[in-house]
């Protein structure tokens, strides 16, 4: 299903974007930015840990409606992992109930992922589940549930159904799916976001996942959102390996104040090996075998409140581990980390905002670290 997508250069279609956004009145150019600077106190290189120090997110941005029914879209993002085509679909729309979505997109999981751009969000980083590379630890917890955005080739199948202070929207979908190695113990996400490695299926078997959720306003005031979702295919080149992740959301928004909730878990098989006994740091079960699998859920719970000019976030997230570790790995088969945050984004002009946080990371199985975020995004 991935084959015979024409390559296109990051570079090439943000010149192309620019240019017909210019030239065509009926297209749309837009985007966002972020500079944020990272600080671990208690490291003096928190390389070894994290992706500190400046970093810069950029999403550009174009879309293109063919009359009523058709709408293509384009984006480019820059982040730590370089350029990237982060969407390059069509949207056919037939009523709007049912709309199909084909190219390379953000299929639907969660809810965070549809406010991932860095001017969407309040925060410097993102929770735990959903981490792409600035949680300290990232290498040892080889990041979240599953890092956001997920982008990914395939086909969509969306709509919306509106009632009575009722809206349920839906989407059901084929991607390629995450990739990982013929002697697997995770995901490799290299495998995923490298162009190096090509930007196709690499086991010919498509993963299938589901959303669906419900937004009801209680008050002209008050909104709930209650979301659920579902992934589940194989990731190894022999898909032989197969992993299935869930989640649930909940949203409250009543005036300024905005209370979110979200919790993932990811089953995924492992290879054992052909000597377990080397390749494992736990020995087997009481049944003399290896467990061929590994448990990992996450969660965040962030409530945030606009006073004026300034908005204050507080957010509590967590990830855990369970199941048997490499041999090389510094975690043990029950590792938790929990994550608490205290920020605040300083509208300064228009949508341009000063982001400022502070992390405390509470370790199962290192050292509490403190994590400091300083920057500025905004759209355009």
């Amino acid at each position: 299903m991935t084959r015979g997508w024409v390559a296109l250069t990051p570079a090439a279609l943000v010149a192309a974007a620019v240019a017909v956004a210019v030239a065509d009145d009926g297209r749309n150019f837009a985007g966002s930015v972020q500079v944020d600077y990272l600080a671990v106190p208690s490291e003096s290189i928190g390389r070894d840990q994290t992706f500190d120090g400046a970093t810069v997110e950029l999403s550009l941005k174009l879309t293109q409606d063919f009359g009523h029914d058709i709408t293509s879209s384009v984006k480019v993002c820059v982040a730590c992992h370089g350029m990237e085509v982060g969407s390059a679909y069509f949207d056919v729309r037939f009523r709007d109930e049912l709309n199909l979505r084909v190219g390379r997109f953000t299929p639907a999981f969660g809810s965070f992922p549809a406010r991932h751009d860095p001017a969407n969000h309040r925060t410097s980083d993102k929770p735990l589940p959903y981490d792409m590379g600035r949680m300290v630890r990232l290498r040892d917890w080889n990041e979240g549930v599953l890092p956001a955005p997920w982008v990914d080739n395939g086909v969509e199948l969306n709509g919306t159904y509106f009632g009575k202070d009722v809206q349920l929207d839906y989407a059901a979908y084929a991607i390629g799916g995450p990739k990982g190695s013929a002697d697997g113990v995770d995901f490799d996400y290299t495998l995923s976001r490298s162009g190096e490695r090509y930007y196709v299926d690499n086991n010919s078997r498509p993963t299938v996942g589901a959303r669906a959720s419900i937004t009801a306003d209680a008050t002209e005031a008050t909104t709930i959102i209650v979301g659920a979702s579902g992934m589940a295919g194989q990731y190894d080149p022999a898909a032989q390996l197969g992993f299935a992740i869930a989640g649930a959301d909940l949203m409250l928004r009543h005036d300024a104040t905005f209370l979110r909730a979200e919790y993932l878990i990811r089953w995924t098989q492992v290879a054992v090996g052909d000597d377990p006994a080397t390749r494992w740091k736990y020995g087997p079960g009481p049944d003399g075998r290896y467990a061929d699998f590994n448990v990992r859920d996450g969660f965040f719970v962030e409530a945030e409140q606009a006073i004026g000019r300034v908005e204050l976030i507080a957010r509590w997230d967590g990830l855990r581990r369970l199941g048997n570790v490499v041999a090389t790995s510094p975690l043990r088969s029950d590792s938790i980390l929990l994550r608490y945050t205290a920020g605040a984004a300083v509208r300064v002009r228009g949508g341009l905002r000063l982001k400022t946080s502070v992390e405390a990371y509470d370790f199962s199985d290192f050292e509490d670290e403190l994590a400091l975020h300083l920057g500025i995004a905004g759209p355009f």
